[in-house]
């Protein structure tokens, strides 16, 4: 009996891990994601970003936010980013490489932001990543769809 209840715990757990519909992640006043490797369920119907500053830095010194791409295209969406400027998050309009993104924040702030799993697919390359001046080149992971 005892063997048979850890069995139906661990398969509440798995199918709990293999419905992951949430990208949570911190960051901090060193430039750093807590994560550098997050997985999604492919079957979620919406996924969630979810961004915590832990740091005390204001926005405009050491802003963060969480952009998902496809990872060839982190450098020029940082590049055009870093053109529409802080007003825009550091993401220019209607840039059709960026899959989604959350609002900048600074120190002690949070931000989510929610959109449709379908705009990511199983196999595919993608990255999550910090598209502030400068940030994008060591604050980043990988995004994997499963």
């Amino acid at each position: 009996m005892k063997k048979l209840f850890c069995l139906a715990l661990l398969g509440i757990a798995s199918a709990a891990q293999a419905e992951n519909c949430v990208i949570d992640l911190k960051s901090d006043d060193q430039m750093k994601f807590d994560q550098t490797q997050i997985t999604v369920a492919a079957s979620c119907k919406t996924l969630q970003i979810k961004l915590a500053h832990i740091g005390k830095l204001p926005v405009a010194a050491m802003g963060h936010n969480v952009v998902i791409a496809l990872t060839a295209d982190i450098q020029p969406i940082s590049m055009d980013g870093q053109k529409a400027g802080a007003a825009a998050n550091y993401v220019a309009a209607d840039d059709k490489r960026v899959i989604a993104h959350t609002a900048l924040i600074g120190g002690g702030a949070t931000t989510t932001v929610s959109f449709p799993g379908s705009a990511l697919k199983a196999g595919t390359d993608y990255s999550f990543f910090c598209s502030f001046p400068g940030h994008w080149a060591i604050m980043k992971g990988k995004l994997t769809v499963k």
